[in-house]
Formats: C-alpha cells, sequence, structure tokens
C-alpha cells in the first residue's frame, strides 16, 4: 500500500504478486524497440526558486540567490530555439517557491504576476508566439494550479522519482511520495499528456522501484494520460557524493520499466546521463529532449549529446532514429489537445509547418 497525505487521498494498493513478478524481470525478458525517438527543445529555467531541498539536486537556488527568467530572456531563447528547429519550450522550476523566496515573490509582483503560475502562463503564450509548443515542469500541483496553465501546453510532466521515503528527500521540506502521484493524478482527471519517471540510486530497493512503476501504470490505466516513464540514473555533482547506479541495474531496472507498462507508453532514457546505447536491448523507445540551443539546466555538469551521437546509438541498435513532438502522436490523432495547441500546429506558419512535417514523419516511420 502506497501512503497518501493527510492534503492528498491517493492510496493505491499495488499487489504484493505483481511486485514480485516484476522483480523477476531481467533484461533478456524484453525485447528491443524498432526504432528510437526524440525531441528537439530548449531548456528554460524559470526559476532556480524551490520549496524542497533534496540531497542530490544542484538546480535549486537557497532564498537570496534564486532567480527569475524575466520575460525578455524567455522570448529570446524560444525565437534561438525556433530558429535552430526545435519544438519544445521545457519549462521546470522548483515547487511552488515557499514563503521563504520573499525576492522571487516581490519580483513576481513587480512584474504584476500573483504568482509563479501566472508567471508560467504568460511563459508559454510567450513560447508560442514564438514558435514552439509548451511542456512545463513544475513540480507538485494543485488542480486549480495546473488548470491554469494546462491549456497552453502541449504536454505537461513531473518526476515521480519514488513511492517510497528516502533520506535524500528529508529535511524539513521533504517531497512526500503521496503529493507526487496526486498530481499524477490530476493531470488524469484533467486531460493532461504526461511525462513521468523513477529517479534511480537515490536510496530505495529494488521493491520501491517496481512498486514505483506499478504505481505509474497503475495511474495510466485510469486515465490514459502517461505518454513516456523515464528511467534516469542520479548523477554525481556538487551535491551529490553518494554515487550512481551501475549498468547492470539500470539494465534491469530499464527492462522491468517496459515490462510493467503498456506497450503504448514510451520508455526513455536521458542519453546525457544515462548509457543509451547499452539500453537499447531492454526496451527504450526514446532519448528524450535535447537542445541545440541551451544546457541541461537540471545537470548542467552533464552536456547534451549531439543529433550525430543520437543518430549513432540508432545505428549501433540497427534501428531508425525519428524526430517528435513534446506531444506523442497518439495524443495529437486522439483528441487530447487543447485548442490553442490544436491551433499552433495547424497554423499556416513556418512554426505550423515544422509541427506538422514531423508528425507527418512519424506517420510515415511508424513511430509512437
Amino acid at each position: 500500500m502506497i501512503p497518501g497525505t493527510d492534503a492528498y487521498d491517493i492510496a493505491i494498493d499495488i499487489p504484493d504478486d505483481d511486485v514480485e513478478r516484476l522483480l523477476s524481470v531481467m533484461p533478456e525478458d524484453v525485447g528491443a524497440a524498432s526504432a528510437l525517438s526524440y525531441c528537439r527543445n530548449v531548456f528554460l529555467p524559470l526559476t532556480t526558486a524551490c520549496r524542497y531541498t533534496c540531497t542530490y539536486c544542484t538546480y535549486y537556488d537557497p532564498p537570496g540567490e534564486a532567480e527569475l527568467m524575466d520575460p525578455d530572456e524567455i522570448r529570446e531563447t524560444c525565437r534561438r530555439g525556433a530558429d535552430a528547429g526545435c519544438t519544445e519550450a521545457l519549462f521546470t522550476f522548483g515547487d511552488d517557491p515557499d514563503d521563504r523566496y520573499t525576492e522571487i515573490h516581490a519580483q513576481l509582483a513587480a512584474w504584476g504576476y500573483d504568482s509563479i503560475h501566472e508567471y508560467l502562463r504568460e511563459a508559454c503564450k510567450i513560447a508560442l508566439e514564438e514558435g514552439l509548443l509548451p511542456h512545463a515542469n513544475p513540480g507538485d500541483q494543485t488542480r486549480d494550479q495546473m488548470a491554469h496553465v494546462a491549456d497552453l501546453n502541449a504536454s505537461m510532466g513531473v518526476m515521480l522519482e519514488t513511492t517510497t521515503e528516502v533520506q535524500a528527500h528529508g529535511g524539513p521540506r521533504a517531497k512526500n511520495p503521496g503529493q507526487r502521484l496526486n498530481t499524477l493524478r490530476v493531470a488524469g482527471e484533467l486531460g493532461v499528456p504526461f511525462t513521468t519517471g523513477i529517479l534511480v540510486g537515490i536510496g530505495e530497493d529494488w521493491h520501491n522501484r517496481a512498486e514505483s512503476l506499478l504505481a505509474i501504470r497503475e495511474m495510466h490505466e485510469r486515465y490514459g494520460h502517461i505518454q513516456e516513464v523515464i528511467v534516469q540514473p542520479v548523477v554525481e555533482n556538487e551535491r551529490w557524493r553518494s554515487g550512481s547506479p551501475d549498468l547492470a541495474t539500470m539494465r534491469r531496472v530499464t527492462a522491468m520499466a517496459r515490462a510493467a507498462l503498456p506497450e503504448a507508453v514510451s520508455v526513455q532514457v536521458p542519453p546525457n546521463l544515462a548509457p543509451a546505447r547499452d539500453l537499447t536491448d531492454c526496451g527504450i523507445d526514446d532519448l528524450g529532449g535535447v537542445s541545440p540551443v541551451t544546457v541541461d539546466h537540471i545537470n548542467p555538469e552533464y552536456e547534451w549529446p549531439a543529433l550525430q551521437e543520437l543518430t549513432a546509438v540508432a545505428e549501433a541498435a540497427e534501428v531508425p532514429l525519428t524526430e517528435r513532438l513534446p506531444v506523442y502522436d497518439r495524443f495529437v490523432d486522439n483528441g487530447w489537445l487543447s485548442d490553442p495547441i490544436e491551433a499552433a500546429i495547424e497554423a499556416d506558419t513556418d512554426a505550423g509547418e515544422r509541427f506538422r512535417s514531423i508528425l507527418n514523419r512519424g506517420e510515415n516511420s511508424g513511430a509512437s
């Protein structure tokens, strides 16, 4: 049983038999995908403020040091991304900044915004104006918060990370699995195509990994909204010196993800953090979002691979590499998109042409 919290009644019952079956899965039990996909994006760290203080995270800055991207910087970054052929504006920020971040809240007020979600909505408008499809990853969200920005996003996401309490989340402002699961539920109830995933190596055990993957499956079975699941290893950085999972661990947990999830849900590994070439036979079919314009602001020490490197991964696996949009084709085809996102894709503009050409490419190659 995965507990909820006082605020979120989100308990999920994962049968022990299901966990045990998933724990028996090994890489040889799954098949390699017939194609690999990726998305070309720009990374926009809307703010580095975060209410949490996870010990493996270098993204957040403490009060007094956290920053906000200003509207001009957002517009210029999106414009450079569109010029480079990108389709996705990936907006990240730490979970809803708490009251300690007085300077962040003062700056938002000075710009005329009541909250970070008000500002995110404006940022998404800018991205659409500049020819990119927004994909926002604002962490835990209430229903009202997500509903306020969902119509201006092609897709959204949050990493579940794990369903267990781990010391790496510890301290007075710790993440709670119930809150994360509630965000997945809210996305399902609102009909938002959604990305989530697990973080491997932060203190969870194999049972926790299986349970986390099955909890994601349970959410998808309820709502059908999970488009991809990321299997991401924790990596060494200035705040985390406790090591990263080895290749055998990554191969096994990736195979477990493929076995746990419906075929339509993609399994992704981030190619700047995980040994993608060594995982293609474990069921991955996506290499995530990579940027020709911006760094990975969450893991700045780990550079994005060039497109040629992704091509080399696909060639080594003897499968085609296909570009995709930040929202997967089936959600476009099955009417999941909001009116503003549909309008952006159908627009008689260079951006609309670019979006449609990628969709047509995916259809012709058979990629999901």
